[in-house]
């Protein structure tokens, strides 16, 4: 039995688990061992993903982890097992297609050097959101949480829409819904077209007056978790606010456009959700499921076995354990062996 670590860095903080691996090349299995949570999101500079702000928040998470599975258990695992050492870690990171250049180049060293690891995969968080969500067979995920991004694969090759961040895309995203639910509200203060009193009122009771609005959010570097956090109140007032209801039905919109991109070109298509914004439920899930139907009748919606946290997990055991990974990729998917 192994120990393997995962990592799962988004747009609102980072999820850090050590897990207990057992297996071989031919099958693997996982259990969750422990998980730490942070708030703080990992920041990006003109290098990209800040590898130095990443190993200060894993580093002290992955060592406690550590000590507490010693101190559950010093000698040996559930079944009198003796526990392995870290075999394996496995990182996926919101925006590391386009911005893991750091990551890459400074990661296996500073983690060998920190925790000993002795192989590494880095992932996008799509990535490790599609291992959770379907482990290694052919299909579509979407992972929505602060951003957006679709991943599909027929096992020979990734396909990918959007994620392109919340300037440029994730459109249907946390942050996409949550600033369309903010303009709403900031054009029913101006008294334009468009505005919603209800996402106004919803906007100052959560964030404070309108006025005050473009100074809360524009100095902030993390104003996209900001604008995410406003995605629950639009859904909040859907049902009863026909402009909150018009945002949810073209993030759905969005999202489905997503999913035709990448589903593999031939066979049925199986598509899974995952992500922290479809926990908002029906107003967002149910424009989803009417046209997913309408656009791609091929396609079925599969239930996500596991989050992106698990799925980080799952690509670690298999890497200590010489099993098969998903299609690498230099930007989505690379394995390292410092």
């Amino acid at each position: 039995m192994n120990r393997v670590l995962g990592v799962d860095s988004g747009g609102s903080g980072l999820r850090i688990a050590l897990g207990l691996a057992r297996g071989g090349p031919g099958e693997t299995a996982v259990r969750t061992a422990g998980v730490v949570t942070t708030a703080e999101p990992v920041r990006t500079g003109a290098g990209g993903i800040d590898a130095e702000h990443l190993l200060e928040q894993v580093v002290p998470a992955a060592r406690k982890l550590l000590a507490d599975a010693d101190a559950a258990s010093p000698s040996s695992a559930a079944g009198g097992q003796r526990v392995g050492r870290l075999a394996a870690v496995a990182v996926g990171a919101a925006g590391m297609a386009t911005l893991g250049d750091d990551l890459r180049a400074r990661l296996p060293g500073a983690l060998l050097d920190a925790l000993g690891v002795p192989r590494l995969v880095l992932a996008a968080d799509a990535v490790t959101a599609y291992a959770g969500a379907l482990g290694r067979r052919p299909g579509a995920v979407v992972a929505a949480g602060t951003g957006m991004i679709a991943l599909g694969t027929d096992l020979v090759r990734w396909r990918r829409a959007d994620g392109w961040g919340h300037l440029l895309g994730d459109s249907g995203g946390g942050a996409w819904i949550g600033r369309a639910g903010l303009d709403a509200a900031m054009r029913a203060y101006d008294g334009r077209r468009g505005g919603s009193p209800a996402l106004l009122a919803r906007a100052e009771a959560v964030l404070g007056p309108a006025p005050e609005l473009p100074g809360l959010l524009y100095p902030r570097t993390d104003r996209a978790a900001v604008l995410a956090s406003f995605a629950p109140e639009v859904a909040a007032c859907a049902g009863d606010d026909p402009v909150a209801d018009g945002i949810l039905a073209e993030a759905a919109g969005h999202i489905v456009d997503c999913a035709a991109a990448v589903c593999p070109a031939s066979g049925a298509c199986r598509v899974a959700l995952t992500g922290g914004l479809f926990g908002i439920g029906a107003p967002l899930l149910a424009p989803v499921r009417a046209r997913l139907a309408a656009r791609l009748p091929h396609a079925s919606l599969a239930d996500a076995a596991g989050d992106p946290l698990a799925g980080a997990l799952t690509l670690a055991a298999a890497l200590a354990a010489g099993a098969p990974l998903l299609p690498l990729d230099p930007r989505l998917l690379s394995v390292t062996h410092p």
